[in-house]
């Protein structure tokens, strides 16, 4: 693959006309004059300043398909533990080939309970490139050559748990499915108590001279670590919660634990090693229903999921053992990809994750790349950055206070009130709701959809593009002919990715000629010295291993009879082209 950078990569997609409308003249109609970048009239009308629950899911998904019956079609790919639909879009131009032959995408969001933004990045994705078909010239051509597939969430029961349950910003994680996690025999016998009935599990706090924490002077509801050498007022107690079970524990048996991200069957470890495996991989009914769909998918190039939180652009590999899965043109693909990423997501880090966090074990992005060989990136939404567009700070220090003083008007705030706690004693209770500290708050919700939708885009546009770019002919006399076809990668990603070619996992490219008598069939290495490499079984069908990114191959064949023949392109991931001469 060609050495790719930043600005060429941007240079490039102004030459195509990234952004191109069909219609230039904007319009006044029923009193709106429409933003730039934004869908004029939309067939489908969303608020995406509001998460939406499954019912809301599994409404616009529906009106979605409804509005859109020649770009959107929905199913469910399965159940999930308790009996919810995980549904699909399927979003490509049916009119226009078929999308399960044509480069995909294949994007989730929610596969952690309280993970719950990526649903609505994965439903604003869907409607955006619905909504914008034939008043974009880009998203047009975008949705003639591609298809993206949109799960919107893969673990619909521990979202809805998340909403109505009262729940931290980081509880549950794991899906519903029961599990013992104290080992005394009993399953969720000592939750999270909502001990002032707000709908968010918040903090305990009781009063101690001898305390490490003391409120903020400035942000009294924050409760500051005091220095090393000094006592504080207050002692932190954790979240709130009862020792329902009489064993001396707090909140030690709520939902879950198992890790729906570390159930996948790639360089999967049991439980002891690594933590929240569970059974064994894709023993989870919502993990197992995504890759029976992906592995009848063969069409799928490229992957992502959504998380919180961190403003992160993840790659594989996930542990250290498998450094040496991807190898350097593969990581050159995913450097351009993520370095565009960095720029249209301010705030946001590239990183490697077991190079840069820490290892996992049974990952869905290492599962994706190293199964599939499909180029594939986990987003880690929500970064303190965009609360004030700097730098610095953290998702529940002090700058969370202050952004919530300021910009949210206290509304993500529970006052410190009293409780009297039946093993603490006098405690009071309050702190941050369970919607801020992971989850983005409603302005800048769409915002954090359409920047990471565009790097998606960006990501499917990428995908193999095959065009034939020459047919030739040079007569051998004695009745026979030489022709000569060279294909061209027109984006990025190769054909097959390194683990593809590896462990062969789809076909190899057929480059096949129709309508001629073929007496001899080849790969061309080298045209200048005309140095070629026959294949001697079934010519008419050349197999052509890779078509790297932005690189073309040559074939070749003798011909002894046939003036108007057709060459076609079949390639699972590169989609099908057809040329006749």
């Amino acid at each position: 693959m060609k050495n790719f950078t930043l600005t060429s990569l941007i240079i490039a997609l102004i030459g195509l006309g990234l952004a191109l409308p069909l219609s230039v003249h904007a319009q006044i109609e029923d009193g709106v004059f429409p933003a730039a970048g934004s869908p004029e009239n939309p067939k489908v009308q969303v608020s995406w300043n509001q998460y939406y629950a499954y019912e809301g899911v599994t409404d616009l998904t529906r009106k979605l398909a409804d509005a859109h019956p020649n770009l959107i079609k929905r199913e469910s790919i399965g159940k999930s533990y308790q009996g919810r639909d995980i549904w699909l879009l399927t979003v490509s131009n049916f009119n226009e080939g078929n999308p399960d032959r044509k480069p995909a995408m294949y994007i989730d969001g929610n596969i952690h309970s309280n993970e719950i933004q990526g649903t609505e990045v994965s439903l604003y994705t869907a409607w955006y490139l619905a909504e914008m078909y034939g008043k974009n010239e880009f998203i047009t051509q975008l949705l003639d050559e591609k298809t993206f597939y949109i799960a919107p969430t893969i673990n619909p029961d521990g979202r809805e748990n998340f909403f109505e349950a009262p729940n931290t910003p980081s509880s549950p994680r794991s899906g519903m499915k029961p599990i013992d996690n104290d080992l005394d025999g009993k399953v969720n016998e000592d939750k999270y108590d909502d001990l002032n009935n707000d709908g968010s599990i918040t903090m305990m706090r009781r009063k101690n001279p001898r305390g490490d924490f003391r409120p903020h002077p400035k942000y009294p509801e924050f409760m500051q670590r005091v220095a090393d050498d000094e006592f504080g007022e207050y002692e932190l107690l954790g979240y709130e919660g009862l020792d329902n079970d009489n064993d001396g524990r707090i909140n030690e048996d709520a939902e879950g634990y198992y890790d729906p991200n570390r159930d996948w069957g790639w360089n999967w470890q049991p439980d002891y090693i690594q933590g929240g495996a569970h059974k064994y991989p894709f023993s989870l009914p919502e993990n197992r229903a995504v890759m029976e769909f992906v592995m009848d998918h063969p069409n799928i190039a490229a992957g992502q999921s959504y998380h919180n939180a961190g403003g992160m652009i993840l790659r594989g590999p996930g542990a250290e053992e498998d450094r040496d899965t991807y190898n350097r043109s593969d990581v050159q693909v995913y450097n351009a990809l993520g370095e565009m990423g960095e720029r249209l997501m301010p705030g946001y880090d590239y990183l490697v994750v077991y190079d840069d966090l820490y290892s996992v074990f049974g990952g869905e992005l290492d599962w994706f790349y190293g199964s599939r060989g499909a180029f594939t990136f986990t987003n880690e939404l929500w970064t303190p950055f965009e609360m004030f567009n700097e730098e610095g700070g953290g998702r529940y220090g002090v700058e969370v206070h202050e952004f919530n003083r300021y910009l949210l008007f206290n509304d993500a705030l529970v006052e410190w009130e009293p409780y009297n706690h039946p093993q603490y004693g006098e405690i009071e209770i309050g702190g941050i709701k369970k919607n801020l500290g992971r989850a983005h708050p409603g302005f800048l919700l769409e915002q954090m959809a359409h920047r990471n939708m565009a790097f998606t885009i960006f990501h499917a546009y990428h995908t193999p593009q095959l065009v034939i770019d020459e047919i030739s002919e040079r007569d051998l006399g004695g009745g026979l002919k030489e022709v000569t076809a060279v294909i061209t990668n027109t984006r990025m990603i190769p054909t097959h990715a390194s683990q593809d070619l590896k462990y062969k996992i789809t076909p190899p490219n057929y480059i096949s000629i129709d309508g001629a008598r073929v007496e001899a069939g080849m790969v061309v290495t080298n045209r200048a010295l005309n140095q070629t490499v026959e294949q001697k079984y079934n010519p008419q069908k050349i197999a052509v291993d890779n078509i790297p990114g932005m690189e073309s191959v040559t074939v070749r064949w003798i011909i002894s009879r046939g003036n108007n023949y057709t060459i076609t392109v079949d390639s699972k991931k590169g989609g099908l082209v057809s040329k006749s001469k």
